[in-house]
């Protein structure tokens, strides 16, 4: 391993560390095979990647910036990141990671997420009660019902696996986590409960992220999806003549969200989806449209559809 990967490997709790380190050595020795990912093994991210390509290599990486480095230094050909929760909203800011680090979207991947609370017995065998419950935050909030009516405190941890990891390192049957079942398997824990998500359709939207965009013409005759960010012109109703050319040629933007950059708040950058893609005489109109009413507009991407919008 690098010596400057050396402070990330000690970054996951003990229990993590060799199977972090077994998957990173595959990865390395097969780079074109691997998916980056943000999380100790058994996260929910560790999913996604294998349902994405059965095939794949998953390379655990302690943050998603990691996991984007990764990819641009050529030890993944591939990262998956979660961005969108149906329940709870914006997972990693991909919004400011993604234009940085040079990479595009290349593909999506939707998956349902159920949590399972999981803990070490205690001295007489049995398991609880619980005083705290470790997770990332996402997961927490994802069952915040279910830890309030238990009256069990949620502390969060930087992914769920990873605080799996550390119930098990710490040893503290008073603690628990909440994390994916696989993360019970590979860290030795018990499952006291499955599906402790407040919401049964909770699912999370991963985009895949590549060094080389697709072009747009392997898209051809599929569903397809396009990303991008831009901050309009600062002058009065700037956003609703931006956003004319999509209603005026029928392209449907499923999401628009802004941010800010810096601290001025004098300008909103916004981050956008819509169907279709460059090379449909729709969308190269509608974009036209938006780019004269922007001060710059950035492509992060066109890809196939993991499920129909609409």
């Amino acid at each position: 391993m690098p010596p400057n990967r050396a402070g990330i490997m000690h970054s996951y709790p003990e229990p993590a560390q060799e199977l972090v380190a077994r998957m990173a050595a595959a990865a390395a020795a097969d780079p074109a095979r691997a998916i980056a990912l943000q999380g100790a093994p058994g996260c929910n991210s560790h999913r996604a990647a294998i349902e994405h390509d059965a095939d794949c290599l998953p390379l655990p990486c302690f943050s998603f910036e990691d996991a984007l480095d990764a990819v641009k230094e050529g030890r993944a050909e591939r990262a998956i990141i979660p961005i969108e929760n149906s329940q709870h909203g914006r997972v990693a800011d991909i919004h400011f990671l993604l234009p940085e680090s040079g990479l595009s979207i290349v593909g999506e991947h939707f998956m349902p997420i159920h949590h399972a609370l999981m803990a070490l017995r205690n001295a007489d065998g049995g398991l609880g009660p619980f005083s705290a419950a470790y997770s990332h935050p996402q997961a927490l909030g994802q069952s915040r019902r279910y830890l309030r009516d238990r009256g069990i405190v949620p502390m969060a941890y930087a992914d769920t696996a990873g605080a799996a990891a550390l119930v098990r390192e710490q040893g503290d049957p008073a603690a628990c986590a909440i994390a994916p079942i696989l993360a019970a398997e590979l860290y030795g824990l018990e499952v006291i409960e499955k599906n402790v998500e407040d919401a049964a359709d909770n699912t999370t939207r991963f985009v895949v992220l590549a060094r080389e965009p697709l072009d747009p013409r392997e898209l051809e005759g599929q569903p397809t999806m396009t990303t991008f960010i831009f901050e309009v012109k600062n002058i009065p109703a700037a956003l609703y003549k931006a956003l004319g050319g999509f209603a005026t040629n029928g392209v449907n933007m499923t999401k628009l969200e802004s941010y800010q950059i810096g601290a001025s708040f004098a300008a909103t950058t916004f981050y956008a989806d819509i169907e279709g893609a460059p090379g449909d005489p729709r969308v190269d109109t509608a974009m036209q449209e938006l780019a004269f009413h922007c001060k710059y507009v950035r492509p992060l991407g066109s890809y196939r559809q993991a499920r129909p919008r609409g």
